[in-house]
């Protein structure tokens, strides 16, 4: 069962910085994403009923800030060595162009370069908690990209051009995972991989939600992540953390809860405004 390790309150949450899983393997009920796939079927009812979803993915990235601007976005299979039957799934949510639209405006008033991908489709880190969350596929979705420098600060930055899309209907998402090292989920579990686990959920958890941190510590704790225990053992490489960066960026806030979640027998978080 998932741990709620902090909770200011239970006003729903409207902005979500989650865990998507290793690949498609909870959409199979994987057992190593049990704790995973109940925290994903159950989060839903804690936050506000959407009309429409912004997510972004630690799977897309491109040189400039990217959206899909689509109406109806094909899946992208964006994984190898799976089972047969996970090149067929299917979950064909719809797209929401004005939406799009409004998000490349806001970035581009910003001076951040924005472009709409009319025909790029949604990646395992939309279509996999997506399916899990709302299996009736009826809500219209927009994916934002990653930009590939990875850099901390513009991913910030974009979150803060964004701040305006905080609509009371819509939620916006952050699919990564705050431990994301792939050769360490397919090692032995040791004392040093618990403790080095154990001590970056604790940075993340103190960064995130704690009231003594103002704004400007907050930001700059986020900016160099790299300076928290164990932070490169956690990740290797940044493209799943840096979804929280916009979504911190976003919010500008501490946030409300604090879900510990784990899978592939490492600890991870979500962090809910």
């Amino acid at each position: 069962m998932s741990l709620y390790i902090y909770s200011k309150n239970n006003d729903p949450g409207s902005i979500i910085y989650l865990p998507h899983g290793g690949g498609p393997w909870p959409l199979l009920g994987d057992d190593r994403h049990t704790d995973l796939i109940h925290f994903l079927k159950t989060i839903p009812a804690t936050l506000i009923k959407p009309s429409a979803i912004l997510i972004i993915s630690g799977h897309w990235e491109e040189k400039h800030v990217t959206v899909t601007g689509g109406s109806t976005p094909p899946l992208l299979y964006d994984y190898y060595g799976f089972p047969e039957e996970t090149y067929t799934i299917s979950y064909p949510v719809p797209g929401n162009v004005p939406l799009a639209e409004k998000i490349v405006t806001l970035l581009q008033k910003r001076n951040i370069t924005a472009t709409a991908d009319n025909s790029r489709g949604f990646d395992h880190g939309v279509f996999v908690p997506l399916k899990i969350m709302y299996p009736e596929a009826s809500l219209p979705c927009v994916q934002l990209s990653l930009i590939n420098t990875l850099h901390p600060k513009e991913h910030i930055a974009i979150g803060r051009a964004l701040a305006d899309l905080q609509e009371e209907t819509l939620l916006i998402i952050g699919s990564g995972a705050s431990f994301h090292n792939l050769k360490a989920f397919h090692e032995p579990q040791t004392e040093q991989s618990n403790t080095d686990n154990n001590a970056f959920e604790q940075w993340l958890t103190e960064t995130m939600s704690s009231r003594q941190l103002n704004e400007k510590t907050r930001t700059q704790r986020l900016e160099n992540w790299l300076t928290a225990p164990a932070a490169r053992y956690c990740h290797p490489r940044e493209e799943h953390l840096l979804p929280l960066h916009v979504c911190y960026g976003i919010a500008s806030a501490p946030v409300n809860r604090i879900v510990e979640v784990s899978f592939l027998g490492k600890k991870t978080s979500a962090c809910i405004w």
